[in-house]
């Protein structure tokens, strides 16, 4: 009997607390401040993270970068018009005003002693050093690492502040299904190579890393990419982005046609995975899988070499693309009915 009630007891309270006023239930703390950095004017990719992200209302979100690519991909003005597409797509939600864009760096760190803060790095290091916040720092960064690695050298005092959350970097060896190719260098390390040597081997931030094996788990089915084209103004939008893909790489010398799929890799989303879809009791994400190893030294051509002892890091191995995708629809069919219920 002492046993029937004491459930009925706690069950009661867990009921109360479920039922709060909604006065109350907005005084919760935010999860995280999550600043977004990322290559818009590149690989679409980034544009669908930055809108799902944008609509996650658990994270505060102070600073949107847009960054650089690699020079043969480029245009020598990629930061600045990353960071106008990224205005494009808060415009398209009718968000102009509300976060702060800027551009990043429009070249890469050249060499460990030749290097010079950017306005973008300035901004992180206000944010990472402010002393009225106090929710936690994360660095979610969906390809190079210029501006953040440039923050850190200038003032090495924000390690201990802030996390990275980084989609880029070669699979780990034993990881990945066989024949994975973990010797070229993984195309978010190639765009700035010696920023991520900075990050990893000489910096003291907490790096949860989603390697290439793992971020190409993302996939979206063309299906459905189709469907969201013809939902709303952002659907649209995003899915021309991805169909003018073939005819973006068409243009770079070298490169190989893109096959046609019934597929794309939205390798970035799993930046809103690990930062907003956790669980509240629990805020970590529970629904993937990583490992936890020393932080290895990153070498020249992409590879790893191990460093027993050196500061802990995740890997992630599996990501939950099913809650993912599911969330991200979701809140995009909730944005747009909001927006038609506005203008009746």
């Amino acid at each position: 009997m002492t046993g029937r009630r004491k459930f009925i007891g706690s069950s009661m309270a867990l009921l109360g607390a479920l039922t709060l006023p909604i006065d109350a239930l907005g005084r919760q703390p935010a999860l995280a401040r999550v600043i977004l950095d990322n290559d818009f004017a590149g690989d679409p990719d980034g544009l669908f993270q930055l809108a799902h992200h944008v609509l996650c209302s658990s994270l505060k979100i102070p600073l949107i970068v847009g960054s650089h690519l690699p020079a043969k991909f480029g245009s020598g003005q990629d930061a600045r018009d990353a960071a106008v597409r990224a205005g494009e797509v808060l415009g398209v939600m009718n968000l102009t005003g509300k976060f702060t864009v800027m551009a990043g760096s429009e070249m890469p760190i050249q060499s460990r002693t030749s290097w010079k803060p950017s306005a973008a790095s300035a901004a992180i290091v206000r944010e990472a050093m402010r002393s009225d916040a106090t929710e936690p720092l994360i660095y979610a960064a969906g390809a190079g690492l210029t501006d953040l690695a440039l923050a850190w050298l200038t003032e090495p005092r924000i390690g201990r502040r802030v996390k990275l959350i980084w989609i880029g970097g070669n699979t780990h060896a034993g990881h990945g299904n066989p024949g994975v190719k973990t010797t070229e260098p993984e195309f978010n390390f190639s765009i700035d190579p010696v920023a991520a040597q900075i990050v990893f081997n000489e910096s003291d931030i907490e790096i949860w890393q989603v390697p290439s094996d793992a971020y190409s788990q993302m996939l979206f089915g063309t299906a459905e990419l189709e469907e969201l084209g013809a939902q709303s103004p952002l659907g649209a939008y995003l899915k021309a982005r991805v169909d003018a893909v073939p005819e973006m790489f068409a243009k770079i010398p070298g490169v190989p046609p893109v096959a046609m799929t019934d597929a794309y890799v939205l390798g970035d989303s799993p930046l809103v995975t690990l930062t907003a879809l956790v669980p509240p009791m629990q805020p970590d994400p529970t629904s993937s899988r990583y490992r936890l190893l020393p932080t290895p030294r990153l070498l020249e051509n992409g590879t790893y070499e191990e460093r027993p002892g050196a500061r802990p890091m995740r890997v992630y191995t599996y990501l939950d693309a099913g809650l993912t995708f599911r969330d991200m629809l979701a809140r995009f069919r909730v944005h747009a009915a909001t927006a038609v219920s506005a203008t009746d």
